[in-house]
């Protein structure tokens, strides 16, 4: 980058020059509609204010075109004026622009279909129903992000086919694809022609089905046809940004539902979309070299603030490049208008909030200039003048006291975007240059055939890739996935010459490639990112479990692609207003349906376990942290899956349910585990005659959401043994029947078993006052007297028939249920809380375990050192139990390896408890 005082473009703003005036289309205007400008309301153009204008136009005689062509040269001499003397928000300026085209396609489609239906009658479906058409605006019309001189990208979209009902005398009658040519023909005459006012707009059809060789108008099925058939994965990017503009009467018809339902598979797909990053290369290097070649021998059309190096361009398709890859996944990130998206990007974690907020800058600065440009002269261009005089005007419109320093930020914007979009499609921030930017890949070497391949790799993952010479996946790959797999195979085999990966990982790699070959983006993803590659190998050859769950859930890997992956803890606020987000980025557009949102759920739980799963196989957190933060996120999907079919239940009575879930076992003492069940108990306390019966179709619907499985597969086992009565009793309580129960208050009662279970229960979900009566019917059954003698033999004689049905092997110690495992430090805690907490106080919180064991010791229940000890080896023998688990293997370990542990709880069982018998 030049420094400002050495830059040749510098040059000392001229004095004496006016703002506004400068403009010589802002001059040419003001000369010729002077008479008219006060039509147009004070302040900035907005879509009431240019009705009142195109009205009065009409009323003195103009006809449409004519009028639309004077009021778009008063918006466009208000807009001059105000954003070059007052600094009008970018926003504003664009918003004017948009709705000025909107306003122009509704008033000139009305028209033009009033002539056609007075000649050929309304066009008419197979049932003789009225068919609509629709005007679709692309790229910045569809963004609301319309330039000052922008051209408007259009595609027209008719209902159904059919034919016109024809005139009063039945004559006239024509095919509705011809009435809607002819309809798209009389709107393009009322808007693109240039006149004696000018024009209202430059109209581009070119991104319709088939570009220019195809017809003007399409039917809907014919869209469908054409996106499932041939849409190419630019297109797409095309396409995000659509949205039906005019008529505007039919916005939010269910036709124009049916058409946003076409267009979204297309848009965004099921599964995270990689593939996308090549596409977006062969595209991004037309544009360069089509801009090097305009340029060639014109070096100062090199300074193009939308096509250049670092330009308007390059934000957009660093955006929309995310914004396709993650959208059909992440319905929040659709946003059509860049800096909202910017912003969703920064907040799903795709991008740093500070680069998203730089990016953001830049846009505006950027757009600022396009703007400043266009004001010269009315032209479609985005090429900084070569005048010093226009361009020390642009500077000072800009807030600048000469061009230096305007352009000394214009450099460091267009740098910094520049840096972004290269780092994101793969190449060096240097690589990029007016010929194009592949990055690396753009000069890869073919890949080589299987047989070839074969003889790069080592011998046993070369025994394992060898069985693909006959599996009909691989046979069946098109060419492009084939070379993607046969990359990430050359690859993983340099891994593990090198010793960066196992050679475990490698055949757990080519186990879980096997069944995903049909979903090609996951190898786009993995070929594009060697990180996420090289992580996931990792996670693959760490244990059996990971392995497995990334099998089920191999969406997952995508959270590879962050950086704070491993440098965060799960966070509910978090996420849960991630969902919020997508549930109203869903019913926005009608999407909410339930197989839509009951994904969106599994989805989400299935992405948050994995990034804790990844924590814990990296060993950045404990087992604690790892039970923490899975409780945590069963919380909350308890939560949201809770409010999310009370909302969706017909039979409800009130918007709040007086409900709550109780929880137990692992869930209630925040010990969960991957794959653990939810042990959970449903109470209601509502006095309404129908509830029991509402309240029992709540909970039903609400167990089907949680364990049903989907494509997506399941969220949680649920477990109501738990509920007063087991599996005999009713599956939702009222809490009063809930209370007695507990309470032994009556002839049905809980059983001793139950209020050792009580110890560990917890309110996870409800009212306010429901978490009140339930932490006071806890405490109270807690802390009852009790007989501490029986209360002992009771549960001595349970931990023996619980020791009975998991006998170890000879030789071996299982570090849950043998004589000094974890199960003896668990009914040690149970029987001092029920027998203690009423003169301890210090024992009736749930707490954990450990916590429990460390506060008896303190209030003089266990002898000095032996509740630490206990704690100590209760800790150790849960990271022994999860480790194993996690590598799926047996829980039955050598005596040997765990013998300290051991004798430290079998002696706080004979402090508890007296010695075995």
């Amino acid at each position: 980058m030049q420094t400002p005082s050495a830059d040749p473009r510098c040059a000392p703003r001229v004095p004496g020059v006016a703002l506004a005036e400068h403009s010589r289309f802002f001059q040419r205007l003001h000369r010729r509609y002077e008479a008219d400008l006060h039509l147009l309301p004070p302040g900035t153009p907005v879509m009431a204010t240019m009705q009142q204008a195109c009205d009065a136009l009409l009323s003195r005689g103009l006809d449409t075109g004519a009028a639309l062509r004077v009021l778009r040269q008063l918006v466009m001499e208000r807009l001059i004026q105000l954003d070059c003397d007052s600094a009008l928000p970018l926003a504003d300026v664009t918003r004017a622009v948009t709705e000025l085209a909107e306003l122009a396609l509704d008033r000139a489609c009305r028209h033009a279909r009033q002539e056609l239906d007075e000649r050929h009658g309304a066009p008419c479906g197979p049932q003789g129903q009225p068919v609509e058409l629709w005007i679709i605006g692309m790229g910045k019309l569809g963004a609301r992000e319309l330039n000052v001189s922008s051209d408007i990208d259009l595609i027209y979209v008719y209902e159904q086919d059919g034919e016109t009902a024809g005139t009063a005398d039945g004559r006239g009658r024509i095919s509705n694809h011809e009435y809607f040519a002819r309809a798209v023909k009389a709107i393009y005459s009322l808007v693109g022609d240039t006149t004696e006012h000018g024009l209202v707009f430059r109209v581009d059809l070119a991104l319709r089905p088939n570009g220019n060789s195809g017809p003007p108008a399409v039917s809907l099925a014919g869209l469908e046809e054409y996106l499932q058939v041939q849409g190419r994965e630019w297109e797409r990017f095309a396409w995000l940004k659509s949205r039906v503009v005019a008529p505007r009467d039919c916005i939010g018809s269910p036709g124009v539902q049916a058409l946003r339902g076409v267009v979204l598979p297309f848009v965004f797909r099921r599964y995270l979309d990689y593939s996308v990053f090549d596409a977006l290369r062969s595209l991004h290097r037309q544009i360069r070299d089509h801009a090097a070649k305009r340029s060639a021998g014109h070096p100062e059309r090199a300074n193009d603030v939308k096509l250049s190096r670092g330009g308007i361009r390059e934000i957009e398709f660093t955006v929309q490049l995310l914004q396709v890859v993650r959208g059909g996944q992440f319905p929040e990130l659709r946003r059509r208008p860049t800096l909202d998206a910017l912003q969703r990007v920064a907040q799903a974690g795709l991008m740093p909030q500070e680069t998203a907020d730089a990016m953001a800058r830049a846009y505006v600065f950027l757009r600022r200039v396009e703007h400043r440009i266009q004001y010269l002269d009315d032209q479609q261009t985005h090429v900084l003048p070569t005048r010093d005089d226009d361009l020390a005007w642009i500077a000072y419109t800009m807030g600048y006291s000469d061009c230096c320093a305007f352009l000394h930020e214009l450099d460091a914007h267009r740098e910094l975007v520049a840096q972004e979009f290269d780092t994101l499609l793969g190449g060096s921030k240097k690589q990029c240059n007016g010929g194009g930017c592949g990055g690396p890949r753009a000069s890869a070497p073919p890949p080589p055939e299987l047989e070839s391949l074969l003889e790069q790799l080592p011998p046993g993952f070369r025994e394992r890739v060898a069985e693909w010479r006959t599996h009909a996946r691989v046979q069946g790959l098109r060419d492009e996935a084939r070379a993607r797999l046969f990359r990430l195979v050359q690859r993983t085999a340099q891994w593990l010459t090198e010793g960066r990966v196992t050679e475990e990982a490698a055949l757990r790699f080519a186990n879980w490639l096997e069944p995903l070959l049909r979903r090609e983006s996951y190898l786009a993803l993995l070929l594009e990112r060697p990180s996420v590659h090289e992580q996931l190998l990792h996670l693959l050859g760490a244990a059996k479990w990971p392995a497995r769950y990334l099998l089920q859930h191999p969406g997952v890997i995508d959270e590879l692609v962050g950086d704070s992956l491993l440098s965060e803890r799960f966070v509910v606020a978090d996420f849960e207003r991630e969902l919020a987000m997508r549930l109203a980025s869903l019913q926005s557009t009608g999407e909410d349906d339930d197989e839509t949102l009951l994904n969106l759920l599994r989805r989400a739980q299935h992405a948050e376990t994995f990034r804790t799963l990844a924590r814990d196989v990296e060993r950045r957190i404990t087992v604690e942290q790892v039970a923490d933060d899975l409780s945590a996120l069963a919380d909350s999907v308890l939560r949201i899956t809770a409010q999310w079919c009370w909302s969706r239940l017909k039979n409800r009575h009130r918007e709040t349910p007086q409900f709550a879930i109780i929880g137990y076992g692992k869930l209630g003492g925040k010990e969960l585990g991957y794959g653990s069940d939810l042990d959970i108990v449903f109470v209601f306390d509502d006095d309404d005659e129908n509830a029991p019966e509402v309240y029992a179709g709540f909970v039903r619907k609400l167990i089907n959401w949680l364990t049903v499985k989907t494509g997506e597969g399941d969220l949680y086992e649920i477990d109501t043994a738990l509920r007063p009565n087991g599996n005999s009793g009713l599956l939702v309580t009222s809490f009063d029947a809930y209370a007695n129960y507990q309470q032994r208050r009556g002839s049905n009662t809980a059983w001793t078993w139950e209020h050792q279970a009580m110890t560990r229960a917890r309110f996870v979900m409800g009212t306010e006052p429901l978490r009140q009566r339930f932490d006071a019917v806890r405490e109270a059954v807690i802390t009852s007297e009790r007989d501490a003698a029986a209360l002992r033999e009771e549960i001595v004689a349970m931990r023996e028939r619980v020791r009975s049905a998991h006998p170890a092997p000879e030789g071996r110690f299982d570090v849950k249920h043998s004589p000094g495992g974890m199960v003896d430090a668990e009914f040690a805690v149970q029987y001092l809380v029920l027998s203690q907490s009423a003169a301890h106080p210090e024992l009736v919180g749930n707490v954990g375990n450990i916590a429990l064991l460390q506060r008896a010791e303190q209030v003089g229940l266990l002898p000095p050192g032996v509740g630490m000890a206990a704690a100590d080896a209760y800790r150790e023998l849960r990271r022994v139990q999860h480790r194993a688990r996690l590598d799926e293997a047996p829980t039955q370990v050598a005596p040997a390896t765990v013998e300290a542990e051991r004798d430290a709880v079998m002696a706080l069982w004979v402090a508890v408890f007296g010695p075995r018998r």
